[in-house]
């Protein structure tokens, strides 16, 4: 049921009343444009009032003070009506400070807000600046967007930075690629997104990376990084392979246990077989990764190996390399499984920055792109309020299989 309309009170008839009167009023444009006109003198009298208060005393009494009115100043502001000019009092000794329009306050609309709102859905410079000049009426250049967004870089910073928790019993890494202009040259970066299952059960962005190359290298600065952040141990780390991931895992955290994801195994796989035959081929690779145990598994995977390996010869190559990283996967219970290998989480997130991919096909900076991501992870993760399904269960079971380890 809807929520009832308060009835108006007298004060408030009176003053429609009023304004009825005083305007021609014959559309919701006209009352659009009478409150415009209010709005600025409410903010003319207050200032005027705020002057009286300053000084001491009205404008046609005598004062004893050596400060007094000099005159008024011409200034126009920005509101949710439009722009409007309004006439901020003066003093001999500039010491008047105005609260309700600040001395280099040009903008009453909450815009910042607004403007950040459209960032974070992807959308350039350019486009949030033709949008407030659509709704508002006055343009905002494309400068002071990056000026209001640039705000958010100590929050980001500080965000980057805060203590994590000590334990994390699962983390996933995953890559998303996006275009970046890089001196008028433009190259293609990765963002890679460390996001942590903590003892709660909750989900948890840890961090978010703007890619260099990856090498062992690059991998123990950033997983030394969430060291330095208070994490002390990670039960599984499950990431796609990534060049050096594994050989800095066991230097940073050597009791991590490192699991390929399945997710992208089986879609890396995928991208050899023709469309007709991808859905028998999905079905099959099924087959290994719910297998009962590990012996199991791979028996399993021979079979599918030599059942497609005519018409798709390299297509199950990388089970057989990398089958060390993709089998730890085989001594857990399905509920344990189903958290580490339906990454559902990363697949939301990955969704969200898809669509800033679709709104912009390219970011002008590094900083640009880590804005809106930022931002579009912010947005995302509103929703994470809930611990995965079944989280009891397994978090039962990993405190078995990993003795100690968890609080």
């Amino acid at each position: 049921m809807g929520k009832r309309r308060e009835t108006l009170s007298e004060g408030k008839k009176n003053i429609i009343a009023a304004l009825l009167d005083e305007y021609d009023i014959q559309s919701a444009e006209d009352i659009q444009d009478a409150l415009k006109d209010l709005l600025g003198g409410t903010i003319q009298s207050m200032l005027e009032a705020e002057m009286d208060d300053h000084l001491g005393y009205a404008p046609y009494e005598r004062s004893a003070g050596t400060n007094a009115r000099n005159g008024k100043k011409n200034k126009t502001i920005r509101s949710k009506y439009g722009e409007m000019d309004i006439e901020v009092p003066q003093d001999r000794e500039s010491s008047f400070e105005p609260k309700i329009v600040q001395k280099r306050q040009k903008d009453i609309s909450g815009i910042e807000e607004k403007i950040i709102a459209m960032y974070a859905k992807g959308l350039t410079t350019r486009q949030i600046s033709h949008q407030v000049e659509d709704i508002y009426g006055f343009s905002v250049s494309e400068g002071m967007v990056s000026d209001i967004t640039n705000k958010l870089l100590p929050e980001i910073e500080a965000w980057q930075e805060r203590p994590l928790s000590s334990v994390y019993p699962i983390v996933f890494i995953d890559a998303v690629h996006f275009s970046v202009r890089d001196n008028n040259v433009i190259r293609k970066l990765a963002a890679y997104i460390i996001l942590g299952i903590n003892e709660d059960g909750r989900k948890e962005v840890l961090s978010i990376q703007i890619g260099e190359n990856e090498s062992s290298k690059y991998w123990l600065s950033v997983l030394n990084e969430l060291k330095n952040r208070g994490v002390a141990d990670i039960l599984i780390l499950c990431a796609d392979g990534l060049t050096g991931i594994k050989e800095s895992i066991s230097v940073a955290f050597p009791n991590t246990e490192y699991q390929r994801c399945i997710v992208h195994q089986v879609r890396n796989t995928l991208k050899y077989v023709a469309d007709k035959d991808k859905k028998q081929f999905a079905a099959d690779l099924k087959t290994i990764y719910h297998a009962p145990s590990e012996e199991v598994a791979y028996e399993r995977m021979k079979n599918v190996t030599e059942k497609w390996q005519d018409h798709y010869p390299n297509a199950m190559k990388s089970w057989n390399t990398n089958w060390d990283v993709i089998s730890p996967i085989f001594k857990f219970s399905a509920d344990v499984r189903k958290v580490i290998y339906t990454t559902n989480a990363i697949e939301s997130l990955n969704s969200t920055y898809r669509r800033l991919n679709r709104q912009r096909s390219v970011f002008p900076s590094d900083t640009a792109l880590l804005k809106a991501l930022y931002l579009a992870t912010f947005e995302a993760t509103k929703k994470w309020t809930l611990p995965l399904r079944n989280w009891g269960k397994v978090y039962g079971e990993l405190s078995i299989m990993y003795e100690g380890r968890l609080h």
